[in-house]
């Protein structure tokens, strides 16, 4: 088990700013409402615990959070599909885009049009898939020592983890992630959060030229109202990454 973390360069979600809160609430409560159409409880649908833990995490009010599980059982509430697109990055940097939307066409031309005006390219279904791995992953912020929580991570089947300072993440196979979820739980109390999400098997590195575009993209990306989660194989140092940020904000 690899304990090196590139987690924060894979994973491209920004800093939860005030003035994005409404926007990040609006995709948690999206993610809720879809989960709780297939049950209400969240005691019976892991995926409703999932998108509540995801929800909390993020300060989400409790109100909220009822307000989006009372949604799914509305006679005019929306109906959301999970649909996956792949992609190429300026710097040919491989990027997943999991959406949560009630229009596929709709979702798809602007998939598409952000790519093409950032630079990138839309591609067809697996041509970045092959690239990444589909894993559970359970984060902590923090949660007790660490050979304590590699011991109870490894015996619940993790087969991977990532460390940053005081933050973990610990990988599984998919069919696994609520098991080993809860067995950390027991141990060290509620994780930051537990979902599936796409490894990078490797990753390309980016440097000054590359950075400023590349970032843009995942920025608009992030921005689109029917887009959940984004994951890109960079590689990224924090000169790089800061520099490349400044540049884009403009």
């Amino acid at each position: 088990m690899a304990g090196h973390s590139k987690f924060k360069n894979i994973q491209f979600r920004k800093s939860a700013q005030d003035k994005k809160r409404s926007s990040l609430f609006g995709k948690l409560a999206r993610e809720i409402t879809a989960a709780a159409r297939i049950a209400p409880e969240p005691v019976n649908n892991p995926r409703l615990r999932t998108a509540i833990a995801a929800a909390r995490a993020q300060n989400m009010p409790n109100d909220n959070i009822e307000r989006a599980i009372r949604r799914s059982s509305e006679a005019d509430a929306d109906s959301y599909e999970s649909v996956r697109y792949e992609g190429f990055a300026p710097g040919g940097v491989g990027v997943i885009v999991e959406a949560l939307t009630n229009n596929r066409n709709r979702a798809a031309g602007e998939i598409r049009a952000i790519f093409g005006k950032h630079g990138g390219a839309l591609g067809e279904p697996g041509s970045v898939a092959f690239m990444f791995e589909h894993l559970g992953a359970v984060a902590y912020a923090g949660g007790g020592e660490e050979d304590a929580m590699l011991e109870a991570a490894i015996e619940a089947g993790a087969s991977d983890y990532e460390m940053d300072g005081e933050e973990w993440a610990f990988f599984c196979p998919p069919d696994l992630l609520h098991e080993l979820e809860a067995a950390l739980e027991a141990r060290f109390g509620a994780a930051a959060s537990a979902r599936l999400v796409w490894r990078p098997s490797n990753l390309v590195s980016v440097g000054e030229e590359n950075a400023p575009a590349l970032l843009r993209l995942l920025d608009v990306l992030d921005d689109n109202e029917d887009v959940q989660q984004v994951y890109a194989n960079f590689d990224m140092s924090d000169e790089v990454m800061s520099r490349g940020l400044e540049e884009a904000s403009r």
